[in-house]
């Protein structure tokens, strides 16, 4: 998702919400859409079509009835989508603000960096949320004096009725979870947070107290792919965010992933996506 549709007014670029199907030529377009570093909270829930999501460390299929749950400032990304139905909620944080305690984190636990970000709900949770999502985009567009405080009551109902949702499902993932699971999802957070300075497997595994050799096993049985090729994915990920929304040069972004110089940056992308930094750049 990789513009958004400018709306009438202050509140309309405070939260926009819409169908998938809806934006799908706008947002959701073909199957070169590039990473991006959110600057607002990202709430979905996908009903029908082909859907992959890139979010941080973690690549995800998603299927009917998943639940997509992003937070500011993290990077997202979708390369595969076909036939996509559902319903969508940008929104920047300072709208509920008002209506929270402290943090949205603290209020809402799904939005901390390291929550579970797809939850898969029942049908009948579906139902509810979609009544939330419709009682959003009637009051979207319909101009009224009355709009931004329906709007971020609105927003605040959807944001209850995820908690309702989320909390047994995080209850019921801790209890399930194994002690290789835990260790996965330790290490995927670490990538997430410390990829640009940190990238030796076996500084991870000091990190977690384990053997090198024990950390590669457990990630490659859990997540399906060796701890290296974790890293090198958030890496990737990370620079085609940068190369697609910044004006920075070539050089700058090569500085601001700490690799050594230019070329040793554009020898990663070209190793990894077949087009050098500059043809990403032209893409854009």
């Amino acid at each position: 998702m990789n513009k958004i549709k400018s709306g009438a007014g202050h509140m309309n670029r405070m939260a926009i919400p819409g169908m998938l199907e809806d934006m799908r030529d706008n947002i959701l377009s073909g199957n070169d859409a590039e990473p991006i570093r959110r600057q607002f909270n990202l709430i979905y829930l996908l009903l029908e079509g082909t859907h992959d999501v890139h979010l941080g460390a973690e690549h995800r299929w998603l299927k009917s009835n998943d639940l997509v749950l992003v937070p500011e400032n993290f990077v997202y990304a979708s390369f595969n989508l076909k036939k996509c139905k559902g319903y969508y909620l940008h929104f920047k944080t300072e709208l509920v603000q008002p209506l929270i305690g402290s943090t949205i984190s603290d209020d809402f636990p799904f939005f901390d960096l390291e929550a579970e970000r797809i939850v898969s709900i029942t049908a009948q949770q579906s139902l509810i949320l979609q009544r939330c999502f419709k009682d959003l985009i009637r009051e979207y567009h319909h101009s009224s004096p009355e709009q931004e405080e329906l709007l971020r009551s609105f927003t605040h109902i959807l944001l209850l009725r995820i908690r309702t949702i989320y909390h047994p499902f995080a209850k019921k993932i801790k209890e399930s979870a194994t002690s290789g699971l835990n260790l996965a999802n330790r290490f995927k957070h670490l990538v997430e947070k410390n990829f640009i300075q940190i990238r030796a497997v076996n500084k991870y595994a000091a990190m977690l107290n384990v053997t090198t050799k024990y950390l590669s096993e457990v990630v490659k049985r859990i997540m399906g792919k060796s701890p290296r090729a974790v890293i090198k994915d958030m890496l990737l990920l990370e620079s085609k965010m940068l190369l697609a929304s910044t004006e920075k040069s070539i050089t700058e972004i090569a500085y601001i992933l700490n690799f050594s110089d230019q070329a040793h940056f554009s020898h990663f992308i070209k190793q990894h996506t077949g087009y050098t930094p500059h043809e990403l750049q032209k893409r854009r």
